[in-house]
């Protein structure tokens, strides 16, 4: 019936392209559906079923409550289509009985009938109804193409109707643009959801579900393309467009057209009457909506459990919308609900193939484009047929998806879907790197952290974990790793997962980014040589390797200094943080010393000091570096001034200080910086070797200190 009002306002190309673009939805949704029926067992419910127990309550519940409402309002849009329909019938009775009857009658007695009729007899009588329906509509299209009509003498495939039409009997026909004739008629190509809705009354609806929607969509695509074609070769576009029933004139038997229109109106109001009650009773059974509620429509009657309350529902819905009588304005919400339901279930099977979780392993697959495709157009289409309507179901659509999970469907399905998601693309990245030629990533872009640090005292100071999660909060990555000393058996594996459980609530706690995981090792030594040895989450090795002690405490202290020739030669920077129990202060003063000796440690010292303030929690600091010199090294000095300056790095030039000792160099520093939260210090494998644990612990009284090792030079760029 609107296919002659689209050639008229359209043009016969578009008219095509609107069949065409209609099925770059409609085909991705079916072979979505297709694929998660042959995924599961499939039970009644049709596309919720199958969508709820393949990607959780939550997002099933938001689909199916919206895949639901279309298929209720579709109800009223197909009764007001058989009315249109029935207009020579009603024309006949008011010239030759004299009886003039209001089409919104005729609308509430044909919705009164369908509720009689599924209240009374279910979806049983229904289906055999259909095979009436079936019969007569290829009568129809039999009689409509073997008809030649008065021909159209324009036959050009782009042509259209004027801006302004005025019909012979007075009327002004404004012609419509693509979009609004493609909202009328896109509830055309929505049957696919009719056969789903029937899932629990199939035989093998695993079998019979892909082979149906298929089959359904492809025929479908072949009577549209052949019904455009002949209205537009058989009759003048004025005439389309001003009746909308003239297929009647080009059939061979007139009279058969509206019979075969209404009958096809009413076959899918049939069918949506039938299948959207099943829906709600589904939705009901999983106790989506309110326990009193769910329970009240869940119910059925008979062994076959009609869902009679669910139809009650239905029907009242579909009686508030033939109210409206304007059947355009029922298409184009309708329109709407279906594309963002269609958009939603091809955006989930993408995600579905990007996830590639193991226990998705439908038997009939489509590709993943196809999914893509059809979530994309579903948005593209929405925003050009109305943009306040699109706008208005996305929010709708988000709004039933936040409700359902706060009603207890919880976040599983989702989350389960991102995290598969989210792994896939990480996966993706890190082989992608790791197949890369170029290792040297500081060469090429820059010198970015990727931290790696282990303790066993992560639950009695925190300042550890908290550095790593400072300098891995934006520029690179970090892993903290908790040890436990002991054999790998079952109690420390149990004590593993309960630690790992404690550190992740921590972390939550913090809004941290940083990896965590356990280490269970016999030795501290054995523990820090596996985990050096091990890829960074970043899909490459760790450049920086972080240990924290206290004075009172110093098992980590000793342990870098008597594995610091294992973790030199892993090609490691190291960073030893001396907590003193300030807790860094007010996160305020951060001082940088640079010594002569400090040649191949000051950029990395001051890297790291560019990369805490980028931390919201160090954001207030100020980063005050101070050259201790004795006169000599000035022209090094001068050059590391300049790239600092140079640098675009946050530090102010008169906060630049050189500063000259005459005796212990340890004293001048502890005289300035007493009070910084905190000190920044470079050190030498040298000083390890000549003095020990003394080459940190003559630094007491300052605040925290982080004693830095560079291995090379950085570039500050």
């Amino acid at each position: 019936m609107r296919f002659g009002y689209s050639v008229a306002h359209v043009g016969l190309v578009s008219t095509l392209l609107i069949v065409f673009v209609g099925h770059l939805v409609t085909v991705p949704t079916a072979l979505a559906v297709a694929e998660i029926a042959t995924n599961q067992k499939v039970e009644g419910g049709g596309a919720y079923y199958m969508i709820s127990r393949s990607f959780g309550l939550n997002i099933g519940g938001a689909i199916g409550l919206a895949l639901y409402l279309s298929q209720a309002i579709s109800v009223a849009f197909y009764v007001i289509a058989f009315t249109v329909a029935c207009r020579d019938l009603l024309h006949w009775v008011d010239v030759t009985q004299g009886v003039h009857v209001d089409p919104m009658w005729v609308n509430l007695s044909v919705m009164t009938m369908l509720t009689v009729l599924m209240l009374g007899k279910g979806a049983n009588l229904g289906v055999k109804a259909l095979y009436v329906v079936v019969v007569i509509l290829f009568a129809a299209l039999a009689m409509f193409f073997a008809g030649s009509g008065p021909g159209n003498p324009d036959l050009n495939p782009i042509g259209t109707i004027p801006e302004t039409l005025v019909t012979a009997d007075g009327r002004t026909i404004r012609r419509f643009g693509f979009f609004e004739v493609f909202t009328f008629i896109f509830p055309a190509f929505t049957g696919i959801a009719a056969g789903l809705g029937l899932s629990g009354d199939l035989k093998d609806p695993r079998r019979s579900i892909p082979q149906g929607t298929i089959w359904a969509t492809v025929v479908g695509i072949v009577i549209y393309i052949a019904v455009a074609i002949k209205l537009w070769w058989s009759a003048p576009l004025e005439a389309l467009a001003s009746d909308e029933l003239f297929m009647e004139n080009i059939a061979l038997w007139g009279p058969i057209i509206p019979v075969g229109l209404a009958a096809a109106a009413m076959s899918s109001a049939l069918g949506s009457v039938m299948v959207a009650p099943r829906t709600l009773q589904a939705i009901a059974a999983d106790g989506i909506f309110p326990a009193g509620m769910s329970d009240w429509l869940k119910k059925g009657r008979g062994a076959e459990q009609e869902p009679v309350r669910a139809s009650v529902a239905t029907c009242l819905i579909a009686f508030v919308f033939v109210l409206m009588g304007d059947i355009n304005a029922v298409a184009e919400i309708i329109s709407m609900f279906f594309m963002v339901t269609y958009g939603a279930i091809c955006l989930v099977s993408f995600l579905e193939h990007m996830a590639a979780d193991p226990s998705y392993r439908p038997t009939f697959k489509s590709h993943w484009s196809i999914s893509l495709m059809g979530a994309v157009l579903c948005v593209v289409l929405m925003f050009g047929m109305n943009p306040t309507y699109a706008v208005a179901s996305l929010l709708i659509m988000v709004a039933i998806h936040a409700w359902v999970s706060r009603r207890g469907g919880g976040q599983k399905g989702m989350v389960r879907l991102f995290r598969g998601v989210i792994f896939q693309m990480q996966r993706a990245l890190q082989l992608s790197l790791q197949m890369r030629d170029e290792d040297d990533l500081e060469g090429s872009a820059g010198w970015r952290p990727f931290v790696l640090a282990i303790s066993p005292d992560t639950f009695i100071r925190r300042e550890g974990f908290d550095m790593v999660r400072w300098v891995a909060y934006r520029h690179g990555f970090g892993t903290y790793m908790h040890f436990i000393k002991g054999f790998l058996n079952e109690d420390t594996k149990a004590m593993s997962k309960e630690v790992q459980g404690m550190l992740v609530e921590r972390a939550r706690g913090n809004k941290s980014r940083v990896h965590l995981d356990t280490i269970i090792s016999p030795s501290y030594t054995s523990a820090i040589a596996q985990c050096i040895q091990l890829p960074g989450i970043s899909g490459k090795g760790n450049n920086l390797f972080l240990m924290e002690y206290s004075p009172d405490h110093p098992v980590n202290r000793d342990q870098l200094i008597g594995n610091f020739p294992l973790l030199v030669s892993a090609g490691l920077d190291l960073a030893l943080l001396r907590s003193s129990g300030r807790q860094f202060g007010n996160k305020h003063d951060i001082h940088l010393w640079i010594t002569p000796e400090d040649t191949k440690n000051s950029s990395l010292m001051i890297l790291l000091a560019y990369i805490l303030q980028g931390h919201p929690e160090w954001s207030e600091s100020s980063i005050s570096v101070f050259f201790l010199h004795d006169g000599e090294n000035a022209e090094e000095e001068e050059a590391l001034r300049s790239s600092i300056v140079e640098g675009r790095l946050p530090i102010a030039e008169q906060n630049i200080e050189h500063v000259s000792h005459e005796s212990s160099s340890v004293q001048t520093i502890k005289n300035k910086s007493g009070g910084a939260d905190l000190v920044i210090l470079g050190f030498q494998g040298s000083d390890i070797e000549s003095m020990g644990e003394d080459a940190f612990e003559r630094f007491n009284g300052l605040g925290e200190v982080l004693f830095v090792h560079g291995l090379k030079p950085l570039t500050i760029q």
